[in-house]
């Protein structure tokens, strides 16, 4: 403390020199100082600095002043706050200094003082900004010295800004002095007044903003002059982009004031207007809706506003470009735009029409038949920056128009899209031939904007310019041209050209090749890394189009080969390249040798060396993994040999690296080699791979696992010479990994894949008998108990995987199965036994063992419930072995035994479910549709739910077979008078709907509205089970429900309301029990309107969605976590709507946060309550990351109240660090 004391005291008073040049040093020491966080001054310290650091403003030397305020922004957070007071008194004298250099020197320390408050010390802030306020608002009314006024107008601004809502109590006081601003004859006095209103709006009570808003109606009515209207449509206009939330009940008195001053001859006025508009339609989306098509034809009428020029002359003539570029070039020296603001009314036009466009995609037909024609019309537009904004509404448009990602997995939801896609398609001729023209100005913005435009429409109409390629050929060559453009004019041209090359057929290319590829080659040869590395992706992409290798193709491309190799070889060898450069260079010339490797033979031992070089360097060894990958899959065989001895050593070491990336890409890297290069492998060479695989077979990495295994079943196929060491080495891991509970899918199929090859292999010790019993050894060890119930399903799959390459092994392999089913020695082993016979009968038929049926039925009165779920399993996959003796015994056995009904319906399942797969199965399956169907409908009034739910999938996927004979089926029993028959089949519904198309799915469309009236019927099970069938349908395919939505939601929101008349109470003993009978059903209801939120979202009138929301965060626990988890989707997908309900929202989450357990509670309720707080703290976090919410009074107050509870406070701070973005927290629901 004392040397600080000593150092800051030294600098002091070399601050009092003559010098300016020593004050200058030592005012820059002490800025230096006082921006370390160590820094700790003592009173005397304290006092003296801010004394000196107050005279320094007023020094000689300008270049002192300025250091002196950059070092009262770190120092108002070191000293105490008495000083912060003092220092901000002093500053506000000097504002109304008469000096003029002082003046200005304090604003802008106030500025810096402002800037640099303390967020968190809410005390001291507020008594800062009020002293302030007072000051500042008297400067503002009282001062006469403008310059003065704007001072304190620009420093209001910036505290209504950063602490407007600890300054409600001066809010009146603060208007009373900005209002008669607004009429200053000083334009830019009233500018700031403008921004400083903006700012104050956001955070002030709802009767301030009512009064001002009431005085700029008022006034806007009045008319007194054009120039205060001019401001008051700005105010306005800056009022509702700040404040949009709060601006929609005011729309209906403005809007109309608004369209008719644009009627008025001033474009000035105009040009306000019209950012009015497009600050409604952005901030009052649902206030404005029926003023669009008023806004739209305002719009299209003013953005061809332009009376000083003649348009009538324009030529599309390519002949007439150059004379008339001329001429555009005299009209521009006749008409500068100090005497025309027209142009600015056709730029705000442009952006209205983008707001309207991009917030609009329910009005997108109508945008192509009225708004798409009049943009590209206007590409001849004379101003850059209005062609430019043009560009981008048009954009803005084919982004609209570009399918949503939860519509792609839904084709039938494509009838919308074709109708926009076939509307632009008879668009395109028209919006070339106007681009066309532009895309050779001199402007280079103007070509920048051609690219971009082009680019956008050809990603959301792939192959839209194929018959208009050779009119954009000459725009490209003259953009890479060295003469008319700019590094990034290239940079965007050659970005576009990949675009194009990507999207449309190979073929429409062939003829342009010739004038394509000598610039792109000369591009690669540019000194700017950026343009090369773009060339070469262009490079890469012209290859694949001059010689494709999966379609037969007529065209030469062997003059372009010498230029394509050379090229990229130059770029290759050079090492002294951009990283980018170089993993582009060898993605390239991996495509090149890939695809015209046979016509390089003389150039492969120049190439393959430096790929091996490229191998052995650790920034580059990823990118050359993978090119080697596509010259090894390559159909031409490139003849690798001279690098496989030296490549494949460096490829085993890469095994070992702890880069997951790298492993991926060389096991299929090596798995290709063995696929197609096993005659020049020789087993030493693969000894050194296959000894690193080991460590990689296990279950913490089942991707990884799954590459080692497929390699290992190639090698087995393929070069079986090399797995000598196979039991010792790999087989221990196999075996590890078969018995993991983790083990399915993919991983799962290699691993049955690989025995199979082994054991075809026909290696000693590793014959069919010999890994059978190491696939069983572990079910006899003392240790069987260990292995989880879940790994017994993977080593079935093996052992029948294993059984089906000898077929005749197989009816002894399950006589031994079934004396462990008959005669168990323990549950584990009795339904492993179980399941494997299941697997090994689903491809083999095992009807000649007669005692097979019998025992598998009689496992079903087993004790345990593991064998008879393993029973239920083995009798459905047997069936499938053969259908005609299995079936008619398994539908006789459930109407025979009530008693095993479940799980034999269970049986009736796996094999509906199996056939299903197949179209053969199928087929055969359809022969008992009848007898399935008449036997499933005896059971759908069963008391038991359970039983009903497995009936009602058996008759829905039975439904998937044959849709058009038996979903009228279902529809008719609906009018059945049993709601247990009605709960079955609106389940059976349900199971009809998956994410993929099906034949189904047209029949669907046409009567899911007769299963969804059920939300009507008068039993609640009956309602429930058609919203859980109402959430699939939304969640996997939403066209289904899209246009029954306007009568399915209010019944959904009448689901989600609290009935009194559902809430009994039940006697337990000496307590009563309060028990909600609807609860389950207004969980349904929200779990509904969640999917909806992912899937139909501009269907909803989010409004009223957030009513109901907004009634489950006051209701039940589980209802509450599902309304917290909304509101963080909410807060990502419709801020602007959030934030007009946030006061509504607010409370309910503070009652949860500051609710206490009672002290005698059990365990359970305080983590209930514990995690109702931390989901209640996830959504207020979301809501803070909403523009403007952090202004909101009740929210900060409320967020205040967080941080000044210790406990509070260290549990919102952890979920602050544990965020995710917003966008990722999804929920599936279905």
């Amino acid at each position: 403390m004392a040397s600080v004391s000593y150092h800051i005291a030294n600098l002091l008073e070399k601050m009092t020199s003559t010098d300016k040049d020593y004050r200058f040093m030592a005012t820059n020491d002490l800025m230096t100082e006082l921006q370390k966080d160590s820094i700790k001054l003592d009173d005397d310290s304290e006092r003296k600095v801010v004394r000196m650091l107050l005279r320094l403003l007023e020094d000689k030397n300008g270049e002192v002043q300025n250091l002196a305020v950059k070092c009262l922004g770190p120092l108002v957070n070191k000293v105490k706050e008495f000083h912060v007071y003092s220092i901000v008194e002093s500053l506000c004298d000097h504002m109304v200094s008469e000096r003029e250099q002082l003046r200005d020197m304090s604003s802008l320390a106030l500025k810096t003082v402002i800037n640099e408050l303390p967020a968190s010390s809410t005390a001291l802030v507020a008594n800062i900004c009020k002293r302030v306020t007072d000051r500042l608002s008297e400067a503002i009314v009282r001062q006469e010295d403008v310059s003065v006024q704007l001072e304190a107008l620009d420093i209001l601004g910036d505290l209504l800004a950063r602490f407007g809502s600890l300054l409600v109590s001066f809010h009146p006081n603060i208007l009373d002095a900005l209002l008669p601003q607004l009429a200053s004859p000083r334009l830019a006095v009233r500018k700031r007044t403008i921004v400083a209103l903006s700012h104050l709006v956001v955070s002030c009570s709802p009767q301030i903003y009512a009064r001002l808003m009431d005085f700029l109606i008022e006034e806007l009515a009045k008319n007194t002059s054009m120039s205060t209207t001019r401001t008051y449509i700005q105010c306005i206009a800056a009022i509702s982009r700040q404040a949009g939330h709060r601006f929609g009940e005011y729309l209906e008195r403005v809007m109309p004031l608004v369209v008719q001053y644009v009627a008025v001859d001033d474009d000035e006025l105009r040009e306000y207007c019209i950012s009015a508009c497009e600050a409604f339609t952005l901030r009052c989306p649902k206030e404005i809706t029926h003023h669009l098509p008023t806004i739209v034809e305002m719009c299209l009428k003013y953005i061809t506003h332009d009376p000083n020029y003649n348009y009538d002359d324009y030529e599309d003539d390519e002949g007439q470009m150059d004379m008339d570029e001329d001429d555009e070039g005299e009209e521009d020296d006749e008409y500068s735009d100090d005497d025309d603001m027209s142009w600015k009314v056709r730029r705000s036009s442009a952006k209205c029409l983008e707001a309207v466009i991009s917030t609009r995609h329910e009005m997108l037909i109508e945008f192509y038949k009225t708004v798409s024609p009049q943009l590209i019309s206007r590409f001849k537009e004379r101003e850059e920056n209005v062609k430019v904004d043009i560009f981008h509404a048009y954009m803005a448009l084919l982004r609209q128009t570009r399918p949503s990602l939860s519509l792609s997995i839904d084709p039938d939801a494509m009838e919308q899209e074709e109708g926009t896609i076939s509307m632009l398609k008879q668009q395109v001729p028209a919006l070339v031939k106007s681009v066309h023209r532009q895309m050779k100005e001199k402007s280079i913005k103007t070509r920048q904007g051609c690219f971009a435009l082009l680019t956008e429409l050809v990603q959301v109409y792939p192959g839209a310019l194929t018959h208009h390629i050779p009119a954009l050929i000459p725009g490209i060559q003259f953009s890479l041209g060295d003469k008319n453009s700019s590094s990034n004019m290239k940079i965007d041209t050659l970005a576009f050209v990949h675009c194009l090359l990507v999207h449309h057929s190979g073929e429409v290319f062939h003829q342009h090749v010739g004038q394509l590829l000598p610039p792109v080659v000369t591009c690669v040869a540019d000194p700017f890394y950026k343009i090369t590395a773009e060339a070469l992706l262009v490079l890469q992409q012209i290859v694949k189009v001059i010689r494709p290798l999966d379609l037969a193709s007529s065209f030469d491309f062997t003059p372009y080969t010498g230029d394509l190799y050379h090229c990229t070889l130059a770029r290759l060898r050079a090492a002294d390249l951009d990283q980018e450069v170089k993993e582009r260079a060898i993605a390239c010339m991996g495509q090149i040798i890939s695809h015209l490797g046979d016509h390089l033979q003389g150039e492969l031992g120049t190439c393959l060396p430096i790929f091996l070089d490229r191998l052995r360097n650790e920034i580059t060894r990823l990118t050359t993994v993978k090119a080697l990958t596509k010259v090894a899959a390559s159909p031409l065989r490139i003849d690798l040999r001279p690098i496989l001895a030296d490549a494949l050593p460096v490829l085993a070491s890469f095994l070992r690296k702890n880069q997951r990336a790298l492993k991926l890409a060389t096991l299929t890297l090596l798995d290709t080699l063995v696929t197609n290069y096993s005659n020049s492998l020789t087993p030493q060479m693969l000894d050194k791979v296959l000894v690193e695989l080991p460590p990689l077979i296990n279950e913490s990495d089942l991707h990884i696992a799954q590459l080692c295994l497929t390699l290992l079943t190639s090698t087995a196929k393929l070069h079986k010479s090399s797995l000598g060491n196979f039991l010792q080495v790999i087989m221990p891991d196999v075996m590890a990994l078969v018995r993991s509970p983790l083990l399915q899918g993919g991983a799962l199929r290699a691993m049955q894949d690989l025995f199979e090859a082994v054991v075809r292999a026909g290696l000693p010790g590793l014959g069919y008998q010999d890994i059978l019993n190491h696939l069983l050894a572990p079910l006899v060890s003392p240790q069987a108990s260990n292995i989880h119930k879940q790994a017994y399903h993977s080593m079935a799959k093996c052992v029948a995987a294993l059984t089906l390459t000898h077929p005749g092994e197989a009816v002894g392999v399950v006589d031994r199965f079934l004396m462990d089913v008959t005669s168990p020695r323990s549950p584990t082993v009795q339904s492993f036994s179980l399941l494997a016979i299941g697997e090994i009968g689903k491809h083999i038929d095992l009807s000649s063992i007669p005692q097979l049926k019998d025992a598998v039925v009689a496992s079903f009165s087993s004790p345990s419930e593991e064998v008879k779920s393993a029973a239920s399993y083995a009798l459905g996959h047997l069936s499938c072995g053969n259908l005609q003796e299995y079936l008619p015994f398994v539908l006789s056995e459930i109407e025979a035994n009530p008693k095993r009904q479940y799980l034999l319906l269970h049986s009736l399942k796996e094999i509906i479910s199996l056939q299903s797969k197949s179209p053969e199965g199928v087929k055969v399956l359809q022969g008992f549709v009848s007898d399935i169907w008449t036997q499933l409908f005896r059971h759908t009034e069963c008391a038991e739910e359970g039983t009903r739910n497995v009936v009602a999938e058996c008759l829905g996927k039975l439904t998937l077979i044959n849709p058009a004979a038996l979903l009228p089926k279902l529809q008719e029993s609906l009018k059945t008078d049993s709601p247990m028959m009605r709960t079955t089949i609106v389940t059976a519904i349900k199971f009809t709907i998956s994410d993929q198309p099906t034949a189904i799915d047209s029949l669907l469309r046409h009567c899911i509205g007769d299963f969804l009236s059920t939300l009507q019927d008068p039993d609640l099970n009956v309602r429930r089970v058609a919203l859980v069938a109402f959430n699939s349908a939304a969640h996997n395919k939403p066209s289904l429900v899209r246009d029954l939505l306007d009568t399915i939601l209010p019944q959904l929101y009448n689901e989600t309301k609290v009935r009194k008349e559902l809430i009994r109470e039940v006697e337990m003993g000496p307590f009563k029990h309060t028990v909600d009978d609807g609860l389950d059903i207004r969980k349904a209801a929200f779990e509904c309107m969640y999917t909806l939120l992912e899937t139909c979202l501009d269907r909803v009138d989010i409004y009223v969605f957030l009513e109901h929301v907004e009634g489950g965060l006051k209701d039940h626990y589980d209802i509450k976590m599902l309304t917290y988890l909304m509101l963080t989707r909410l807060a990502h997908l419709c801020p602007q709507a959030v934030l007009q309900r946030l006061e509504r929202l607010v409370e309910p989450l503070r009652t949860t946060v500051t609710t206490k357990v009672k002290a005698n509670s059990v365990k359970q309720e305080y983590e209930k309550q514990d995690e109702l707080k931390r989901s209640a703290m996830r959504a207020i976090a979301a809501l803070l990351t909403i523009p403007d919410a952090d202004k909101n009074p009740q929210l900060s107050e409320f967020v205040a109240h967080i941080k000044s509870t210790p406990e509070l406070q260290s549990l919102f701070e952890s979920i602050q660090r544990d965020a995710c973005p917003t966008h990722d927290a999804m929920m599936d629901l279905s």
